[in-house]
């Protein structure tokens, strides 16, 4: 199995802790990003995992890719130019305070990519999957139309494309993200979208649900998802059900929908280290446990599972095995010590 991811990976800084930002003089130094955060999870599977984006040849490219290869992610596909690699600063929420992430992105190596950079046609030989995000169109410059590349070279080839849709409402407009999205995910076979991105990008709500105040309805999400997936011609969409508490407790489960069945998971109380990368980590389950043939039940499990477990480490990246997820699906939740 192969898969391939697009997408820009970027420097994370944050201070120590939950300390805000310049509380002291000190930063943590990480690499994150959304495509990027897929490729890990599922090289940590055993998956044969392809990343691709355009990144500097100085010594900060490097060593983004290099956090990438640590894990066994095959980075020979990634261009090398440009000047900048996109950085983001994040001052990790607690209790009520909540999380803040600020982009200083504009005019990384990514986002002023070109077209003739990325040969599609090699990229995605003997490729079985590939995986993009709402986020990667939405750099601006000539990135919806290499991502419209990416996926019509794949459709060629034959090849599954699943897209979170990801709206990052610091990126772009509703209305710019409905006209690319909408163009985009006539090419896509599984959707994965949270309960609030549809609503942003194609004005699909689900009713009677209030994310703020602790209530999700399922109904709602059902239809959520079948409108989804009659709009645009899905064989799967998947939504992730976040119920924030507060900045450390959220109630977290996730949503299936196969074209048939509506299989919801079990619901996971979690106490948050860490949430970026929490919607990745979903996604690199879903697409483990579809590629591995799970039923719909079974790969949702898998997928909220993972989720689950990358809320409790710090980082973009989830460092867990196939064996700790299928543990926790199984139904071993409590924590305690393994001796």
């Amino acid at each position: 199995m192969k898969v391939v991811t697009f997408g820009e990976l970027m420097l994370r800084l944050a201070p120590n802790g939950y300390y805000r930002f310049f509380q002291n003089d000190q930063m943590q130094a990480t690499f994150g990003g959304g495509e990027a955060n897929v490729a890990v999870s599922l090289a940590n599977y055993g998956v044969d995992s392809t990343y691709v984006t355009k990144l500097p040849k100085h010594a900060i490219g490097q060593a983004a890719v290099d956090s990438l290869r640590y894990f066994g992610v095959d980075t020979s596909k990634i261009v090398r130019g440009g000047d900048r690699v996109g950085i983001y600063f994040l001052e990790k929420g607690a209790s009520q305070r909540g999380s803040v992430c600020i982009y200083d992105r504009a005019h990384s190596a990514i986002a002023e990519a070109k077209p003739a950079d990325f040969d599609w046609e090699s990229i995605f030989e003997g490729a079985d999957w590939f995986h993009f995000t709402g986020i990667t169109p939405a750099l601006g410059g000539n990135m919806v139309e290499i991502c419209k590349e990416a996926c019509k070279a794949a459709k060629a080839k034959g090849v599954k494309i699943s897209c979170d849709l990801n709206y990052r409402g610091k990126l772009w407009t509703r209305d710019e993200a409905r006209a690319a999205m909408t163009e985009l995910c006539q090419y896509v076979d599984v959707c994965i979208s949270n309960e609030e991105d549809a609503k942003d990008v194609f004005g699909i709500e689900a009713e009677g649900s209030d994310i703020y105040g602790g209530k999700l309805n399922h109904e709602g999400y059902k239809s959520v998802a079948k409108q989804l997936a009659d709009k645009f011609g899905f064989e799967k969409v998947a939504i992730t059900l976040r119920t924030s508490i507060s900045a450390n407790d959220n109630d977290w489960a996730g949503m299936l929908y196969d074209g048939e069945n509506y299989c919801f998971s079990k619901s996971y109380h979690l106490h948050i280290v860490d949430r970026v990368g929490g919607g990745d980590s979903f996604g690199g389950g879903l697409i483990y446990a579809l590629l591995n043939g799970k039923n719909t039940q079974a790969a949702i499990e898998f997928a909220v599972a993972a989720s689950a477990l990358k809320h409790s480490v710090e980082g973009d990246y989830n460092r867990v095995s196939v064996s700790e997820v299928e543990k926790l699906a199984g139904g071993d939740g409590s924590g305690r010590v393994q001796r």
